[in-house]
């Protein structure tokens, strides 16, 4: 089955053909997301016509996604107006063809599940380091979603009581300290030309910013050795561009074996091996089992 995918960001949108093997006619725009949620779908709608003969659509996308609906639960100010918006039904009643829509982290992990590093592992957890921390929790080869499709936030763990504020539900949590922004803040505030991740592991040599990093490794550490204690996972995979730096991840492995109980360091820690293409596997493999579902 030939399956169109677009993972749709705040910053861009992915697209490409899943051929049952891999993705090809890969291509990326720049979502301009500013302009709202109808302006985000109509550019979607407008990549897919540019592809042809596809028999599905899968869609990842960012925000809280009922993905029995097909529709955005909740989406933040990256894209205004996008909180309600029924993908799956304005994609149906535009293509006509069976469409599966889910949460871009979730996505991932799919794509993670079937055809990357979790591939070995029917139950593991998806923690992804960016702009914020996301997270997915796989059963079964499957996303456990929760009572109401928003299970896996593992960003909002609070690491910090001390910081914590009334009426932000995310002051004090891990993902103002473990995210790659977070990373980037505290190195920006050392040396205005630390502005991304590249630039600060140029420098990595300079102890002040190996001081940087290795504090916001730990600050990754606490939140990992908090989910590994209640989920027991026998593999974690974490994803996010700077999650491709082998210093992190050796760091990570150590300091975390360091501070898991040892009935617990089976745990594997792996970094993501799909990069850009894992959120449009994921969505092509649900979108799959949709057309299968849909054809019997």
């Amino acid at each position: 089955m030939k399956i169109a995918a677009l993972d749709i960001g705040g910053t861009s949108i992915k697209s490409g053909i899943w051929n049952g093997h891999n993705m090809e006619e890969t291509g990326e725009i720049a979502t301009n997301a500013k302009n709202g949620g109808p302006y985000v779908i109509q550019r979607a709608i407008e990549i897919l016509r540019s592809y042809s003969g596809f028999e599905a659509i899968g869609i990842s996308t960012a925000g809280q996604v009922d993905s029995q609906k097909g529709i955005i639960r909740y989406a933040n100010e990256n894209i205004p107006n996008y909180t309600g918006m029924p993908i799956r039904q304005i994609l149906e009643e535009t293509f006509g063809v069976p469409i599966a829509v889910e949460n871009d982290v979730n996505a991932a992990a799919m794509g993670e599940a079937h055809f990357g590093a979790g591939k070995n592992h029917p139950d593991f957890l998806c923690l992804t380091y960016g702009t914020g921390v996301g997270g997915a929790i796989v059963i079964n080869k499957k996303i456990y979603s929760g009572s109401m499709f928003s299970a896996g936030e593992f960003g909002a763990i609070t690491v910090h009581p001390e910081d914590i504020r009334d009426h932000d539900p995310f002051s004090g949590c891990y993902e103002q300290y473990a995210s790659a922004t977070a990373l980037v803040k505290k190195a920006k505030a050392y040396d205005e030309r630390l502005e991304n991740g590249r630039i600060i592991f140029s420098r990595l040599t300079e102890e002040p910013v190996k001081k940087i990093v290795d504090d916001w490794i730990d600050e990754i550490v606490y939140g990992l050795t908090t989910v590994i204690h209640i989920f027991n996972p026998s593999c974690i995979v974490l994803g996010g561009g700077v999650m491709a730096q082998p210093y992190i991840l050796q760091q990570v492995q150590q300091k975390t074996s360091k501070r898991t109980m040892s009935s617990f360091h089976n745990v594997e820690l792996k970094t993501a091996e799909l990069g850009n293409h894992a959120g449009m596997l994921g969505a092509a493999w649900l979108a799959l089992q949709k057309g299968s579902l849909h054809a019997r």
